[in-house]
């Protein structure tokens, strides 16, 4: 009698297993993807959060849903970083999330020669040729994993009187306008260049604020905070320039 129980209740057990679905089995299944797709935007301190200011990304969560594309969008900007150190957290700070488009932005730490230093710097942080190998190496994983990517090139920078106190030596220029642009103009061709050539749409940032620069009665530094960050008026700009090119991205990937 206990035997025919015993088998009765393993057949019970094992019938319900089937049905319903066993624990076992529903733990094996990898997890369904969110339905809203994920943004991450990775970058420096132009990226990141900072203080109470809106930033790009904080527009993007509110914007993109208000024009019918609900998104996710996870901030991994950290101040003062650059590309060495973007590709050392790429897995933690951006693969992690399962993004389904990531947008890029580094190029202004990378490009300093921190000549404040005692004794000071004569070299970039990054060298320019560095700096463009780090970018195709986040775009390859990227590709690799079928995930969308927008590159956009730094803001361009203007001199205030702190920023000449600490960098008014050669390679720049405290006395041009430009001064502070000598080297940080050719990390932006080199974004423009590996957008080019990898297939990705550009954000051409630095460009967007020069021409902003050029016409009357208007100047970058209206668009900075504080001669390198953009303020309300430029993290609007940059997240204008951004939406169109997210929109037709996410587009792409739900055909």
């Amino acid at each position: 009698m206990m035997q025919r129980t015993a088998r009765f209740l393993f057949c019970f057990s094992l019938l319900t297993s089937c049905l319903l679905g066993s624990p076992l089995m529903a733990a094996d299944k990898e997890p369904a993807k969110a339905d809203k797709p994920t943004i991450v935007t990775f970058g420096d301190s132009t990226t990141a959060t900072r203080g109470p200011l809106v930033v790009y990304s904080m527009l993007l969560q509110k914007d993109l849903p208000a024009a019918g594309v609900p998104v996710k969008v996870v901030n991994s900007g950290i101040g003062g970083h650059t590309t060495h150190q973007a590709v050392g957290r790429f897995k933690k700070d951006v693969l992690q999330h399962d993004p389904d488009l990531v947008v890029i932005q580094y190029g202004i730490n990378d490009s300093a020669v921190d000549v404040w230093r005692d004794p000071p710097a004569t070299q970039s942080r990054v060298s320019v040729k560095q700096y463009a190998a780090n970018l195709r190496n986040m775009i390859k994983q990227l590709k690799e994993k079928q995930v969308a990517v927008i590159l956009m090139t730094p803001n361009s920078l203007r001199w205030i009187p702190r920023l000449k106190k600490l960098y008014g030596k050669p390679p720049y220029d405290p006395e041009d306008v430009q001064g502070f642009n000598v080297l940080l103009k050719s990390y932006a061709a080199a974004v423009r260049k590996i957008a080019k050539e990898e297939n990705v749409p550009l954000v051409d940032v630095y460009a967007a604020f020069e021409n902003y620069d050029k016409q009357a009665n208007q100047a970058a530094d209206d668009l900075l905070l504080d001669g390198m960050h953009p303020n309300t008026q430029g993290q609007r700009m940059v997240a204008d320039l951004l939406l169109p090119h997210i929109k037709a991205a996410l587009t792409k990937q739900d055909r």
